[in-house]
């Protein structure tokens, strides 16, 4: 990203009592920017310098920022750049995936402190609850008491759309019914006093990728991730946006059609389980998928014919989504090797060239760039975002 052009966004309000507002939004620049000093904060969000230096002062009080090496060599006083504090604010991330789930530590600059997996042939709610207490208990005996005390909640990824995929899985029903009534934050109660937020895993994933990949980049675009199952989430002026229930950019349900003519859905046909079931149907382990460090090479003569399919089903499904919002670009992400990735989103581009695009403006074809973690990041920046940064498209989801 060297390169990239970071788009930026401005709502500075001076009024009394809205300071809640504008310290959320000077943490966002800092989070979206970088370190700056207080008079480039001034001029980004169009406070006056004395009110962004009061607003400074208390967040710095409050342990969440911190303050860089002063830059000399200018006239005047040497500037002192503020930058978000790690120890900050601290948040846990859980996703809840197909074959395994993802606990993660991250703090106020999003790295990653520590991180737990569990793998499964079928997430069991019991097993996934009690893997989730026994790692939050064991992360938190190694953090200190102040640290400890950062912990803003928890955030957890989930599928929504659990109960549906029986059919695409092998499962039995009954399998996917020990979901039907699971209330994941009175579960989390039971062993944790922090705050739980629920996102759906795709959304969460494009969180991750808005915040720490190549969302900076961008103002309006759609994201695809490719994982067991295929999902995704959209960007609306600079915030991911979730719509009402939370399941704005459910890309995974467009509409497609198979080889043989038959109405399905781009989850039924660019997802890697599809590539699962092709290893299972020649007696491979399609463990080989999951297993970390990813590497694939070994069973190219499989993957190609599924990258091909996958790519054609995207290039449709980008353009789809761009008929209803002429989004600046598509951002395609997964829980594949980093080579994947590339020749994925490089065949998308080749397919893309090649389609009906009348009426439409295509949409740049682009890699993201936070990988098979993006789910759990995600997650984990659930809690942070809802108490500390802006979010842009508050007012467009109403009830």
């Amino acid at each position: 990203m060297e390169n990239a052009v970071v788009r930026s966004f401005s709502a500075g309000l001076s009024q009394k009592g809205v300071r809640n507002h504008n310290e959320r939004l000077l943490l966002s620049l800092l989070q979206r920017n970088g370190h700056m000093p207080g008079s480039d904060l001034a001029k980004l969000s169009g406070l006056s310098p004395p009110t962004v230096s009061a607003i400074l002062r208390g967040l710095e009080s409050d342990g969440l920022l911190a303050r860089g090496d002063p830059v000399r060599g200018k006239v005047g006083k040497p500037s002192v750049p503020m930058m978000l504090s790690p120890n900050g604010v601290l948040s846990f991330g859980l996703k809840i995936g197909r074959r395994s789930a993802d606990l993660l530590l991250m703090d106020f600059t999003g790295a990653v402190r520590q991180q737990m997996q569990f793998n499964y042939a079928y997430p069991v709610p019991e097993d996934v609850f009690a893997f989730l207490a026994e790692c939050i208990a064991q992360i938190s005996a190694d953090l200190t008491a102040d640290q400890a005390n950062r912990i803003c909640g928890i955030g957890v990824a989930a599928p929504f759309e659990m109960l549906n995929r029986h059919g695409a899985t092998g499962r039995k029903v009954d399998d996917f019914l020990s979901w039907k009534d699971v209330n994941i934050p009175r579960e989390v109660a039971k062993f944790s006093t922090l705050p739980v937020s629920v996102v759906n895993d795709a959304t969460a994933a494009c969180q991750a990728e808005h915040v720490f990949g190549r969302g900076k980049e961008f103002r309006d675009y759609a994201y695809f991730f490719v994982g067991a199952f295929i999902g995704g989430g959209i960007v609306l002026n600079h915030s991911v946006f979730e719509g009402r229930q939370g399941n704005a950019g459910a890309l995974g349900s467009l509409r497609s059609v198979s080889p043989l003519g038959e109405s399905m859905q781009l989850v039924d046909m660019a997802s890697i389980y599809l590539l699962e079931k092709r290893l299972a149907e020649v007696d491979l382990d399609p463990a080989i998928l999951w297993q970390q460090p990813q590497d694939w090479s070994s069973i190219a003569r499989y993957v190609d014919p599924w990258l091909g399919q996958t790519a054609q089903e995207l290039a449709k499904a980008s353009l789809s989504t761009c008929s209803v919002i002429d989004f600046e670009a598509i951002l395609i992400d997964g829980a594949f090797p980093d080579e994947i990735r590339s020749e994925l989103v490089e065949r998308v581009r080749r397919y893309i060239a090649n389609q009906d695009t009348r009426g439409l403006l295509p949409p740049q074809i682009e890699t993201g760039m936070v990988g098979g973690n993006a789910r759990a990041i995600g997650a984990a920046c659930g809690p942070i975002f809802s108490r500390f940064m802006l979010n842009t498209n508050a007012g467009l989801a109403v009830a």
